[in-house]
């Protein structure tokens, strides 16, 4: 074999040993934003994970609650979606994505800061922090960040996952979900409790029902998964638009400023559109 032959060889040998160990896979999330809208009345900033962010179209069924918000808001209202797939509240800082917030924010904006799911994770190590330590800090920072900037920060506890136990729904977010809790009332920042509201959610559809809510198939009911795929972690579009409009319906019972301009879409006649696009009224 050639010196070229062999270093083709090794090269293709270590990409398969990069795939086998579950090699990162890119990120979905990392779409190119929406168009600035010209003269909103208003602008909420998401910062958050993977049950939030922004998707493409290849990646449907999966869809973030991000992008269906708009359709609880006066269409004046915008949404800049900046949450990130698999990022915690440490690593949405490390890799600069808070301070990218930072610089998009204007005095008046609303920042909804979801995060929990990636924080728990002691397998990626990097993400990992206690729900009493780091984690709460962070949080901290993030209120403090968004008032010295003129915004108005609020807290939102991490969707639930689909997790049941002798038919009861499973609280998999519970030391974060707390800390975020507290953190709120520390700091008098407003909370949005989507993980109760959540679990009351999958609780009262029932463990088979609720399960349509998340990326769960059989193989070749969708394209995308073709062997199938069993994530009760990720939405698809009706568990997004459920999750908006949760986290809509609490925000407007908060009377912050922007609340006015919310119109929480339904939670019960979910719209399954194949896009992010809104229910014609």
């Amino acid at each position: 074999m050639s010196l070229l032959g062999l270093i083709a060889a090794l090269a293709l040998g270590q990409a398969a040993s990069a795939a086998a160990s579950g090699a990162p896979r890119p990120d979905l999330t990392d779409v190119p934003p929406p168009a600035p809208m010209a003269a909103p009345v208003a602008r909420i900033l998401i910062a958050s994970d993977s049950t939030a962010a922004n998707y493409g179209a290849s990646a449907y069924p999966q869809m973030g609650w991000g992008m269906v918000l708009k359709c609880s808001l006066d269409p004046r209202v915008e949404v800049v979606n900046l949450a990130r797939g698999g990022r915690s509240t440490k690593t949405f800082i490390e890799e600069g994505l808070w301070a990218g917030l930072l610089e998009k924010l204007k005095p008046g904006d609303t920042v909804l800061i979801q995060f929990g799911h990636n924080d728990a994770d002691r397998v990626k190590i990097v993400r990992f922090t206690e729900p009493d330590g780091a984690f709460s800090d962070n949080l901290r920072r993030f209120v403090a960040d968004v008032r010295a900037a003129g915004g108005q920060p609020v807290l939102v506890t991490p969707i639930a996952r689909h997790m049941f136990e002798a038919g009861k729904v499973v609280d998999a977010h519970a030391a974060y979900a707390a800390a975020i809790r507290k953190v709120a009332a520390e700091t008098k920042a407003p909370l949005v409790d989507l993980d109760a509201d959540s679990m009351a959610q999958l609780q009262r559809r029932g463990e088979a029902e609720s399960k349509k809510l998340y990326l769960v198939y059989a193989p070749g009911a969708v394209a995308r998964y073709p062997e199938g795929v069993s994530d009760t972690t990720h939405l698809n579009e009706q568990g997004a638009r459920l999750a908006a409009a949760l986290v809509a319906k609490r925000l407007k019972d908060l009377r912050l400023p922007v609340s006015a301009r919310v119109r929480p879409a339904s939670t019960s006649d979910l719209a399954d559109l194949g896009s992010p696009s809104c229910p014609s009224h």
